[in-house]
């Protein structure tokens, strides 16, 4: 039976704007784990079955040790198994570490990312470590082969420089109104951003940006993936600015098809 393993990584040191996404993994298990709800996903997969989901816990992070390396290192470490991976962030920052561990065991990979904002500025704020920089870094460092930005809605034209720089393939939210697939060849890291889903759906996100995607449209995106999706990331979750846990609940069930997915995309 193929499992899927878990990890919390409750990281927002690099959050621009306010903090809280650090808080974020222990509510989303919460409502995954809820008997509010069902644990199968809709592609048939039973999350509940023993052994199928393999949860490493959160890490802990002090002042003696840079974040970078505790996260590539104890993702490395969960990766050893050959099980795919999901993450629970903590902000954006966090897939660029995490990327670094996954790259070393997949020389080819596509990264499918669903967001509002394209988080590939240069160094945002003068931070090279942004939440807003990620992507820049994971480029620069060649640890994909493509980036598929899917959902953008606050493009600029430093946005557009680094789009052109890296060979990034952009779908902004106003072309998502149409269901599509994606023509992906190797296999996947998806990097999934809360606020990529419209504030309506998911209001609690630091940064909310109406006229996004609804989880409908995400969901249905996921399930045409047909290559293996080895890991992902789900960050940006602000449980202090969430209304009656519907986000939490929107996160969960997002990390129930991602999950459902890498069990049935596996080769």
């Amino acid at each position: 039976m193929t499992a899927v393993s878990l990890l919390g990584i409750p990281h927002d040191d690099n959050s621009s704007f306010m903090k809280g996404p650090a808080e974020a993994p222990p509510l989303i298990r919460r409502e995954l784990q809820s008997d509010a709800y069902s644990i199968w996903s809709e592609m048939g997969v039973d999350l509940g079955a023993a052994g199928r989901l393999i949860d490493h816990g959160d890490l802990v992070f002090d002042a003696a040790a840079d974040p970078w390396g505790v996260i590539e290192q104890n993702v490395g470490r969960a990766l050893e198994s050959g099980e795919p991976l999901i993450c629970l962030g903590g902000d954006h920052a966090i897939t660029h570490p995490i990327m670094r561990a996954v790259r070393r065991r997949h020389p080819r990979l596509t990264i499918l990312h669903i967001d509002a904002h394209a988080d590939i500025y240069h160094a945002y704020q003068g931070n090279p470590r942004s939440h807003a920089s990620p992507f820049a870094r994971i480029m620069e460092e060649g640890l994909a082969d493509r980036l598929i930005q899917v959902g953008l809605r606050t493009i600029n034209d430093h946005h557009r420089d680094q789009f052109k720089r890296f060979g990034v393939e952009v779908i902004e939210a106003g072309c998502c109104s149409q269901p599509f697939r994606l023509d992906i060849t190797t296999p996947v890291y998806v990097s999934m951003d809360i606020d990529g889903l419209d504030p309506a759906y998911a209001p609690g996100v630091s940064h909310r940006e109406p006229g996004g995607l609804s989880p409908r449209q995400v969901i249905d995106l996921i399930h045409t993936i047909d290559q293996p999706i080895v890991a992902a990331d789900i960050v940006e979750y602000n449980p202090r600015c969430d209304l009656s846990n519907v986000t939490a609940t929107v996160a969960a069930k997002l990390l129930k098809e991602i999950a459902g997915m890498m069990v049935k995309t596996r080769k």
